[in-house]
């Protein structure tokens, strides 16, 4: 069996996909694989499925939402199914089944140790992995409760901060001027998020683009203190003043290691 998020919530078995047509189920699917291997109480799970306008017979609903998806992931009557009814709510286990999440960490942590050896090409390599298991926003569909609000904005986190492993393996490739337009189109999708106008700062000055390094940063200046009152984090300064003073691509590319 194997579950994936990274788009819609779709369950892959042993004769192919398996429907959780019913949007209930679909978010106690949801809320289960967010905590798998943790025990979810059943004020939690009531949460997460009615949010604030639960009805009087909630846990009688629960029940049956649960005996339901238990009869669609119990494959194999010689094992015990994933939900495991607990004291004080339910568990889920994975087992020997897959989660593209779990994939998708294991592959970005493959990345970032290539990378902390030097090994931009085989980082490259485990990050397109990782990248290419998202089909779309994770758990697209679904609404979301308290538990998969904050699960879905740690997964988005660990999305960028894979999408900024992509870049920076690109760079050490001395791929420059091919990561000028997808940094451009980062830039302006995600305008708070500094290592990425570093990052467009580094492309364009090592393509000998130093006026349009310079606007980025002007660019980036005026969003972060409109949007934070802030001035730009200390390595896109430091980047900043590397290239107004004519510096080397070398202190560029050691302020856009610090801190990051």
């Amino acid at each position: 069996m194997r579950y994936e998020t990274l788009g819609a919530v779709r369950i892959i078995g042993p004769e192919g996909p398996m429907g959780v047509n019913a949007h209930k189920r679909r978010v106690l699917l949801a809320a289960f694989l967010a905590r798998s291997g943790r025990v979810t109480s059943m004020p939690q799970l009531i949460g997460e499925i009615w949010g604030g306008d639960a009805p009087r017979r909630a846990r009688a609903s629960l029940h049956v939402y649960v005996s339901q998806l238990r009869k669609v992931l119990h494959h194999d009557a010689r094992e015990r199914g994933p939900i495991r009814t607990e004291p004080l709510g339910y568990s889920f286990h994975l087992g020997q089944d897959e989660y593209d999440v779990q994939d998708f960490e294991r592959l970005v942590n493959a990345g970032r140790h290539a990378m902390s050896l030097g090994d931009a090409a085989t980082a490259l390599g485990r990050v397109k992995e990782a990248l290419a298991l998202w089909r779309g926003p994770a758990f697209e569909g679904v609404s979301e409760g308290p538990i998969l609000t904050a699960y879905v904005k740690w997964l988005e986190e660990m999305h960028l901060e894979c999408l900024e492993l992509n870049v920076e393996a690109h760079l050490r490739l001395g791929q420059h001027r091919e990561m000028v337009a997808p940094l451009h189109t980062l830039t302006a999708e995600h305008p708070l998020r500094e290592k990425f106008y570093l990052q467009l700062m580094l492309a364009l000055h090592r393509s000998e683009r130093q006026a349009e390094a310079l606007a980025v940063y002007r660019t980036a200046r005026r969003r972060i203190s409109r949007e934070l009152g802030v001035e730009p984090c200390r390595p896109l300064r430091d980047a900043h003043q590397a290239i107004l003073t004519g510096q080397d691509a070398q202190p560029l590319s050691a302020a856009g290691s610090r801190g990051w």
